[in-house]
């Protein structure tokens, strides 16, 4: 079984209908005091774990979601209850609220976030050992620097493989810590700036990733695994229109880990990780596409003339 890790929050997502760049004086910048009138304003459930979880579900693949949540946790809980969900993993932190991030994006998709870590704060107190069993696998998803870093040192203190999935941890953690997690990993993902900067920040990180397998997510033009040194090119999977690239990532490592769960080839995962990703451009907000698995077959089947059986 696949132990997902990483966030569950709510995100406040707001649309402003101008241009922060009309409102904002280069000469009092060290003064600002603004407030924006936002013609659009949407509660969705969000976190890098959360997202996983949930498309996860939708290709009926067995999983735990391991993680911490706050006291407001109730609806997120009843959505991924009728996803039947595992939700035994999910701590409850009574005294404060899950994570919640506030994103507000002009015009020109230029976007002015806040977050509020709550509950999160609470993952380094997690014990993989607790839900962990000889032959599962761990995606160490972000969770701050403290949460994954403790997630991997438990990886590897009771030899747990694990998928290492930094990306915005990366300007919290030291060289030394990333270099830690990406050496023991058994998967590393990212994607191509993510990748880009693990390979300046980790020294011989060139030989590192021949003893692995490393992808890297490539937006609209697929998606490039390298398997122990083999580089395999997965093409992008046609969609019906690009709504909002936002959970695409969380999307596609869905794909990719319930290939795995079925033991597929690495191939097959990459390209079932594409094919997830699609359905999530489409919708605007990170678990908002749906699809069945006769549909996910089909577009598989479109795309890469082959047959999936799921």
């Amino acid at each position: 079984m696949h132990i997902i890790t990483g966030t569950v929050a709510y995100d406040y997502i707001m649309d402003f209908p101008g241009l922060y760049e009309d409102h904002i004086l280069p000469d009092q910048i060290h003064k600002i005091n603004l407030s924006f009138i936002v013609n659009k304003f949407e509660r969705r459930r969000g976190g890098t774990a959360g997202n996983v979880a949930y498309s996860l579900a939708l290709l009926k693949t067995p999983h735990l979601l391991f993680t911490y949540a706050g006291k407001d946790f109730d609806e997120y809980k009843t959505a991924f209850e009728k996803l039947k969900i595992n939700l035994t993993g999910v701590k409850i932190d009574k005294k404060n609220y899950t994570s919640t991030g506030f994103a507000m994006t002009d015009k020109n998709d230029n976007q002015i976030w806040g977050f509020f870590n709550g509950a999160t704060d609470n993952i380094p107190k997690l014990q993989l050992f607790s839900v962990a069993k000889k032959g599962d696998t761990v995606l160490i998803g972000p969770a701050g620097a403290k949460g994954s870093m403790s997630l991997i040192s438990q990886c590897i203190e009771h030899n747990f493989s694990y998928i290492f999935d930094p990306g915005f941890i990366l300007t919290q953690v030291t060289d030394s810590e990333l270099t830690k997690g990406v050496t023991h990993a058994k998967y590393l993902i990212g994607n191509d700036y993510e990748i880009e900067m693990i390979g300046r920040r980790v020294k011989n990180f060139k030989k590192i990733a021949k003893e692995k397998i490393v992808i890297k997510t490539l937006g609209g033009k697929g998606a490039e695994v390298m398997d122990h040194g083999e580089k395999i090119d997965i093409k992008p999977v046609k969609v019906t229109k690009v709504v909002d690239p936002t959970g695409a990532g969380d999307a596609w490592r869905s794909g990719f880990i319930a290939g795995l769960e079925r033991n597929f080839d690495i191939t097959t995962c990459a390209k079932m990780g594409s094919t997830a990703a699609s359905f999530a451009v489409e919708k605007y907000g990170t678990q908002q596409h749906s699809f069945s698995l006769q549909e996910f077959k089909l577009r598989y089947r479109h795309t890469y003339k082959t047959l999936l059986d799921l």
